[in-house]
């Protein structure tokens, strides 16, 4: 059970509900866990999903990535809601709240850790505004430490406000490589015309925006309620900065080559590691992995690896890598993991291994999301639509439900200065009918799942060049894990693009 007194916290606060993020004042994706106000709460580590208290409970909201390891890892008393593809969470939210038919009742919600957008969704509700987020209101000292990786980007607009730390990343052309996971640069933008403004703190910042007197232009998706707040005559304009990073350069593309290279290199001596080692666990396997990247010339991880072994690897985004899980002859493994090179731009890649001989059952698995990434590969019409492509990927790993595993995500994400990025997005959400570009990049990753058995998740980078799917990842796939017989003639012939281990 949760340690802390919620009942006392909305008292205190004069409110009936309390919305606990999972995100930090920049709103960034990968927070800390010493600044994630909702794994304070809760207990629950993944990466997205944010919980509202209530006075008679605690509600967790998680997507399908997230379905098993919410439930092994939520303190006691907590009710996990489980969204399914298309369910939205603020939508839930709403629901519970509605329930109550009392328009008296406050909803409160910290204003420096929700988007202004986010924020205008529950408009029709008594809301609170609250400048210290009663669960966790520590954040990281995040200093000013850049790394030139690009030139500036030229962008000139009228008096705009960028608080997207990756789009002020992208304009700048720095990095910062000194905390995990991460290389944006902690800082945010003011341009007008040719100048610019790059405060060096968040404190330079709100004093600019409290005195300046002329209209602003900011984009509600990015900027957070307590900045929009401040700020005498904002004036909402969509970012067309989130659709200008989107599309890669020549010299990211060529960037992201010679980091992939290299992450190649790291996964494949993760693979030589597992097969002349014995009695490793996740905790082994994921150290080495990481000194790996590092030996080929990575900054920092892009993410926390995942290594998952047998039933681990059914959690889509497990996080614990056990030292008391160890690989065993004839167990699978599965590494989801990446890392940031010069460039600051986040590589990403998904294998799945087994310790000496696989079964049949991990071999058809295997094969089913082998054949999945194909098809969707090699995706002919034009122009391609994220969309279509994860609808095709469903229908064809939606056939052989029986054997009793689910593909429950989405099939791909754009990538970039951060590891997830949209557009381009490869799902059902609204963002996924985003025509794909020539230059834009992006994860293709179908995957099977089974709580009792394990998952299986394939997943390489990619991008669009004239028209056709580029893959950056060019390792290869597992030879003794493939039954053929399950390939058809097109797929095979696909399938020599790659190399065969």
């Amino acid at each position: 059970m949760t340690d802390i007194n919620t009942s006392q916290i909305l008292t205190d606060n004069g409110i009936d509900y309390l919305l606990v993020n999972s995100t930090n004042k920049y709103l960034v994706e990968y927070p800390e866990l010493s600044e994630n106000a909702r794994y304070t709460l809760t207990g629950f580590s993944g990466s997205t999903g944010d919980a509202l208290i209530t006075k008679d409970n605690i509600y967790l909201f998680v997507d399908g990535r997230y379905h098993i390891q919410a439930d092994k890892e939520v303190k006691e008393g907590i009710t996990v809601v489980k969204l399914q593809i298309g369910q939205k969470q603020d939508d839930e939210i709403r629901n519970i709240i509605a329930q109550d038919r009392a328009e008296s009742k406050i909803l409160g919600i910290v204003s420096k850790k929700v988007s202004q957008a986010r924020l205008e969704g529950f408009k029709n509700y008594n809301v609170k505004l609250l400048d210290k987020d009663p669960i966790n209101d520590f954040t990281e000292k995040h200093s000013i430490y850049t790394e030139k990786a690009f030139e500036p980007v030229k962008y000139e607009a009228d008096s705009t406000f960028v608080s997207n730390l990756e789009e002020v990343s992208y304009l700048t052309g720095l990095r910062d490589f000194t905390k995990n996971n991460t290389s944006k640069i902690w800082s945010k933008l003011y341009i007008n015309g040719q100048n610019r403004i790059l405060f060096k703190n968040d404190e330079e910042c709100d004093m600019f925006l409290s005195e300046f007197g002329d209209r602003i232009f900011v984009d509600k998706a990015n900027i957070n309620a307590h900045d929009f707040s401040l700020i005498k005559k904002p004036i909402h304009r969509t970012s067309e900065i989130k659709t200008m990073k989107s599309v890669k350069s020549e010299a990211e593309i060529s960037a992201y080559k010679k980091a992939f290279e290299r992450t190649d290199l790291a996964v494949s001596a993760i693979r030589e590691y597992i097969e002349t080692h014995d009695n490793l666990s996740e905790y082994d396997i994921a150290k080495t992995l990481e000194a790996k990247f590092l030996q080929f010339g990575a900054k920092s991880l892009s993410f926390n690896s995942i290594v998952a072994i047998n039933k681990n690897s059914a959690l889509a985004h497990y996080s614990k890598n056990d030292k008391n899980v160890i690989l065993k002859n004839g167990d699978l493994v599965l590494i989801d993991c990446g890392a940031y090179y010069e460039s600051g731009l986040a590589t990403d890649i998904t294998r799945v291994f087994v310790k000496g001989t696989p079964n049949d059952l991990q071999k058809i698995i295997y094969t089913l999301v082998l054949k999945a990434f194909l098809n969707c590969y090699n995706y002919k019409p034009r122009p391609a639509i994220g969309k279509d492509i994860d609808s095709l990927a469903h229908k064809l790993l939606n056939e052989y439900s029986e054997y009793g595993f689910k593909f429950n995500h989405g099939l791909g994400h754009g990538i970039g200065i951060n590891v997830h990025e949209a557009p381009p997005n490869l799902s059902q959400n609204k963002i996924a009918e985003t025509k794909i570009k020539d230059g834009m990049c992006f994860t293709i990753e179908p995957g099977l799942y089974n709580a009792d058995h394990f998952g299986i998740r394939l997943e390489n980078s990619c991008y669009m060049k004239d028209g056709r799917i580029c893959s950056f990842v060019k390792m290869g796939y597992e030879s003794k894990l493939i039954d053929f017989s399950l390939l058809d003639e097109q797929e095979q012939e696909w399938l020599k693009e790659f190399k065969l281990l």
